[in-house]
């Protein structure tokens, strides 16, 4: 081909030559265009991705949350009792300790450590001779002083006789008398003297002066005792009835009083040391006439039949005095109560959603509380305590929680 040929086709139909571009130029232009074209498709890809994440929210926020699995407890309408706490010393109504009156040399001990005795039971028995012969000389000096006497009254009926025939002088009758009512005193003491004999010698013979459980033997037969009483020989401890001594505050002085007053009969409960098992149930017998200054408290006694003996003497026990019954209130379990500083609130669950609900606790009993902010029928979450908040949906479980569930008593 001619230059010519070659000029005329590099003309275009607009008749202007085309630019002429460098060839090292090219390889850069090239370049632009395809980070143009990664730029465009990173752009496009980025859009779709966002998209799909928006997608994908409004999605999880169209379709309802998982409930917290909870358990529940339904408010109840009845009574529960105020009580009095405080701690207690079971004392006996009677305690005996049993001692000689008379000196002497012990003869035989009847009894056995921690026997049940009855009243006037043998006990112990004490050498009665000495005081048989003091009781027979006794008894002789009356018997004589006795024969006197009715001597000395046979003639003062003579000298009567012979002075209404004026036989005699009226000075011998009256001596006469006189000497009758001599004669009389003598024989007064000397039957006094007898009795005391008599009381000395059955002092020799010691039986139980209460029904009782005697304690561990303290002497033994051919020990001498004095009649200082000195030496105990059986401590005697009355265990039915039996009492237990316990303190009273004296800010709730006033509602005890006011049973008393209505002449209630307070029911007092007595506990073991744990005050978790109950160990007999008795009532407020009467109170102290004064106020300890030094504690605050004042004394109460309360009467425990003791069947079986359940109660010991001298026993610690944690007792509870029944001062009130409140009729007809709303109860719900203790455990269901949740605190928020001094406010103290509940959970009250309604179409499977936890709302809140603001309460005011009173009494609480055996892990049941009296409330005031909700009505009996209302059901109150017992447990996920650390999950659930107001408007939370829940599930509600038919198994009872387990130990520790309640959670936190914060919301």
């Amino acid at each position: 081909m001619t230059a010519d040929t070659k000029r005329r086709q590099a003309i275009g139909p607009d008749h202007q030559l085309p630019a002429h571009v460098p060839a090292y130029r090219r390889p850069k232009v090239l370049r632009i265009v395809i980070i143009s074209l990664l730029l465009l498709i990173f752009v496009v890809a980025l859009i779709l991705v966002l998209h799909h994440h928006e997608e994908a929210k409004k999605k999880a926020a169209a379709r309802p949350a998982p409930g917290i699995t909870i358990t529940t407890a339904t408010a109840q309408k009845g009574n529960i009792g105020v009580y009095l706490d405080s701690i207690g010393t079971v004392t006996p109504v009677y305690t005996t300790s049993v001692t000689s009156q008379v000196t002497g040399q012990i003869i035989a001990v009847h009894y056995k450590e921690g026997q049940l005795v009855k009243r006037d039971d043998p006990l112990v028995d004490i050498d009665p001779r000495p005081y048989q012969a003091t009781l027979l000389q006794a008894q002789g000096t009356l018997e004589r002083d006795e024969n006197v006497l009715a001597q000395a009254q046979m003639d003062l009926e003579r000298y009567r006789a012979a002075w209404a025939r004026n036989s005699i002088a009226k000075q011998i009758l009256d001596d006469q008398e006189k000497l009758v009512l001599q004669d009389k005193g003598t024989v007064k003491n000397d039957l006094g003297t007898a009795q005391y004999a008599q009381v000395q010698l059955d002092f020799c013979h010691i039986t139980a002066p209460i029904a009782g459980r005697v304690g561990l033997r303290l002497v033994d037969p051919g020990n001498v005792v004095q009649s200082a009483g000195t030496v105990t020989l059986a401590v005697i401890t009355q265990l039915e009835p039996i009492t237990v001594i316990f303190t009273i505050p004296e800010d709730s002085l006033d509602q005890v009083e006011a049973g008393i007053r209505k002449k209630a009969s307070l029911t007092v409960d007595a506990f073991d040391r744990t005050a978790l098992t109950k160990i007999a149930s008795g009532k407020l017998l009467t109170l102290d006439n004064q106020i300890d200054t030094t504690t605050g408290t004042v004394k109460g006694r309360a009467l425990f039949g003791n069947e079986n003996d359940p109660l010991f003497p001298n026993q610690f026990v944690n007792t509870r005095l029944l001062v009130n019954t409140l009729q007809g209130v709303t109860l719900i379990p203790a455990s269901a109560i949740q605190q928020n500083g001094q406010a103290s609130f509940v959970y009250v669950i309604q179409n499977n959603v936890a709302h809140t609900r603001s309460i005011k606790p009173g009494v609480t009993d055996g892990g049941v509380t009296q409330v005031e902010g909700i009505n009996p029928g209302d059901v109150v979450a017992n447990s996920s305590f650390d999950k659930v908040q107001d408007n939370t949906a829940v599930v509600v479980s038919n198994k009872p929680a387990p130990a520790g569930a309640s959670g936190s008593s914060t919301p």
